[in-house]
């Protein structure tokens, strides 16, 4: 198993947490699984960006994000260079630390409607 440290954040952790996660899952997975509420609109589907974490430690011990991930992380608030998206972000067996974002953007929790 591998150790996720979990940053504090006010609603989904207020005092943070760690975690263990089996290598091969991703982030997202991991911290559902452990009871942090991380928005994830598209299912895990790569189509969003409502899992968007910042990878505070480990970062380089992930995969590559591909293209599509990328580009969608464009549009992420809070957007750092170790930006990913917790969905896309597979555990490997070096620890990690991550922060959750303040905010997100949802665009139907937000109120808007496709055209």
């Amino acid at each position: 198993m591998t150790q996720i440290i979990v940053l504090p954040h006010a609603e989904l952790c207020p005092q943070g947490a760690v975690i263990e996660a089996e290598p091969g899952t991703s982030v997202c997975e991991a911290l559902l699984a452990n009871d942090i509420e991380i928005e994830h609109a598209c299912e895990m589907s790569c189509a969003c960006t409502t899992c968007h974490v910042v990878v505070r430690e480990g970062y380089d011990s992930l995969g590559e994000a591909d293209e599509i991930e990328e580009d969608l992380l464009d549009k992420a608030w809070g957007l750092t260079p170790t930006s990913r998206l917790s969905c896309q972000a597979i555990v490997g067996d070096t620890p990690l630390t991550i922060e959750i974002p303040k905010y997100t953007i949802n665009m139907v929790k937000e109120g808007h409607s496709k055209k």
